[in-house]
């Protein structure tokens, strides 16, 4: 994966197991470590997910009115939080959410809209991860969490 291109849609493939349609990143922007580079605390990733009305989903959530479903804005947020933890030097790793925290919605994410991910890693606990979530449109933030997951080897 090339830092100067970007990580493209194989490279997130080759990180995260999801395929279509739960797989809901579709481009990583950037990734900045943490102070501690052993550590992955500290460690920001920016992705972004674009939100089409041939989404699965805006059959039915709701078809007069599109909107996409939170828990899936929430997913995306976590699977963004699974790009964060990755490491080349690791081996392929489970990353399964344990809990959420503190989610808010502020706006709802309609066909059209390109979200932007933040994954910040708040903790890193051996297995256990604290990631503080948020997901954007036009650079206003539409929805917010703290993730804790679990990740283990797969």
């Amino acid at each position: 994966m090339s830092q100067e291109q970007g990580y493209l849609i194989a490279d997130i493939k080759k990180i995260l197991p999801h395929r279509y349609p739960f797989l809901l990143v579709d481009r990583i922007l950037s990734i900045k470590e943490g102070s501690n580079p052993a550590n992955r605390e500290g460690r920001i990733l920016t992705a972004i997910k674009n939100v089409t009305a041939n989404e699965e989903f805006f059959n039915g959530h709701f078809p007069h009115n599109p909107i996409m479903p939170g828990v899936l804005i929430l997913e995306a947020m976590a699977q963004a939080g699974a790009l964060a933890n990755h490491s080349a030097t690791n081996p392929d790793m489970e990353f399964m959410i344990a809990s959420i925290k503190d989610a808010k919605f502020r706006k709802p994410v309609v066909p059209g809209d390109q979200l932007v991910l933040t994954a910040h890693i708040a903790k890193d606990k051996g297995k256990m991860k604290k990631i503080n979530c948020t997901a954007q449109v036009d650079g206003h933030i539409v929805a917010e969490a703290q993730v804790l997951a679990v990740a283990q080897p797969r």
